[in-house]
């Protein structure tokens, strides 16, 4: 596949911190020579990155998520390899190449009265590389882990997903938004709505859903449909005490069947993201939320977004990433 650049050792040696003694994650890291290879691994995930913010652009956010996905390869490399963590579960795949798409966005104009569409067109390119790779993926017997970009990319998460196991499947949504904007250009906001029009979602429920930031008309088609349902992050606050628990409750509602985990950062309280809020989640639930996911068998990929480090927190940022990740392929599947 020429759409995704393929890692070798040799790219991330030098981000490896070796100590005398020690053992780090990136010395064990499985890399397949070619994606046609990749079924013949014996890691049960695969980690890809999608170096891009144009979705977010789209959909008037701040850009820096195209710079997330090497943060966090800086952090993750640096895990130290002991009795919690096997790095022989792991693929560290590569990215998908988005320097066209970004070039040519760099070329646009804000002041273009097309500015708006055009990125969208370049975010539908992006689609179908992302499409393309999770199906991919999937049918090498993988669970793909994503870090974004932009939550555009969920479509061809749910997409990929959806063709390889050919049905239409669920996504539980751990954000502040629903991303169930209008058919317009695709963008950030369209993704979920996309994957619905496609017939690739069935179930979606988002999870510390932000009042203040949801459209009126999103809230009617949502109480309107069975298959669509939020729980408000408000509401939550009421009752901290009781938060682990409903996220089990919906976690248990939507796992019935395959699901996909979708984690935008935006729903983190004060994390750096590209519509950073001083109110949500703190990383320390996130980190229980993705514990409980990923015990579940029908979890069927992973994805972080909207993460947007900047030169000061870039480091934290990563190390944020990374734990998410390493929660992640911690836990032994079992049964719902």
């Amino acid at each position: 596949m020429k759409s995704v650049k393929l890692f070798k050792k040799s790219d991330i040696e030098r981000y490896i911190s070796k100590r005398k003694g020690e053992q780090k994650f990136g010395e064990l890291l499985h890399f397949p020579e070619t994606i046609e290879t990749l079924e013949k691994e014996s890691s049960k995930f695969a980690i890809f990155g999608i170096p891009e913010d144009i979705g977010i652009r789209a959909n008037h956010g701040q850009p820096g998520a195209a710079n997330t996905w090497e943060h966090f390869v800086k952090a993750f490399v640096n895990i130290q390899v002991n009795r919690y963590n096997d790095p022989g579960k792991v693929t560290l795949l590569g990215n998908i190449d988005c320097s066209e798409e970004m070039k040519k966005a760099s070329y646009l104009e804000e002041a273009d009265p097309n500015y708006y569409q055009k990125l969208g067109d370049l975010v539908k390119l992006i689609d179908q590389k992302v499409s393309d790779l999770v199906e991919k993926l999937i049918l090498c017997g993988k669970i793909p882990i994503i870090i974004g970009g932009g939550h555009n990319n969920a479509y061809g998460n749910i997409k990929g997903a959806a063709k390889a196991l050919n049905k239409s499947i669920n996504v539980l949504n751990i954000d502040a938004h629903t991303d169930l904007r209008q058919l317009e250009h695709r963008h950030s906001g369209n993704g979920f709505s996309y994957a619905i029009a496609g017939e690739y979602l069935r179930k979606y429920t988002v999870f510390g859903l932000h009042k203040n930031y949801t459209p009126e008309y999103i809230f009617r088609e949502m109480d309107a449909s069975e298959n669509l349902e939020y729980v408000l992050a408000e509401d939550l606050l009421k009752f901290r005490e009781e938060i682990t628990r409903k996220f089990e409750v919906k976690l248990s509602e939507i796992s019935t069947d395959t699901f996909g985990l979708e984690l935008d950062c935006d729903a983190i309280a004060d994390f750096p993201s590209s519509a950073k809020s001083p109110s949500g989640f703190s990383v320390d639930q996130i980190r229980n939320f993705i514990q409980l996911a990923s015990k579940q068998q029908n979890c069927g990929y992973f994805h972080i977004c909207e993460a947007a480090a900047t030169e000061g927190n870039a480091a934290q940022v990563g190390k944020a990433l990374s734990y998410f990740v390493s929660d992640f392929i911690a836990q032994e599947s079992s049964s719902s």
